[in-house]
């Protein structure tokens, strides 16, 4: 199975191009994970409770941790929004609330 992976605007982009090297290498690894195996581990990709579909993306590279939000669409695509370093035990409600605002967004754009 192959999933595509589209990018929703230019929010994971911008994040992404803030990286170092190694970082990017990581993010790099984890999406092409996704989009190739069939049943991606919880490690590195999570549904959000009580989000009506949103995930994240989990990546960590030494004792940083990062996220990137996404979902589904039509079964395959894999949409990227917002991506941040994660500083806390918690991943931040702000957070949250702004990827759930872009994957509305995405799919009211969609209609």
């Amino acid at each position: 199975m192959v999933r595509t992976i589209l990018f929703h605007e230019n929010h994971f982009i911008e994040f992404y191009m803030l990286q170092d090297a190694k970082v990017k290498a990581k993010i790099q690894y984890v999406l092409e994970l996704i989009r190739q195996v069939d049943r991606v581990p919880e490690k590195f990709l999570k549904h959000l409770t009580g989000t009506n579909g949103l995930y994240e993306v989990r990546i960590e590279h030494k004792s940083d941790i990062y996220r990137v939000f996404c979902c589904f669409d039509e079964g395959k695509l894999v949409v990227l929004f917002n991506g941040f370093q994660k500083k806390t035990q918690k991943t931040p409600a702000k957070e949250i609330e702004k990827g759930l605002k872009l994957m509305n967004e995405y799919f009211a754009l969609k209609k």
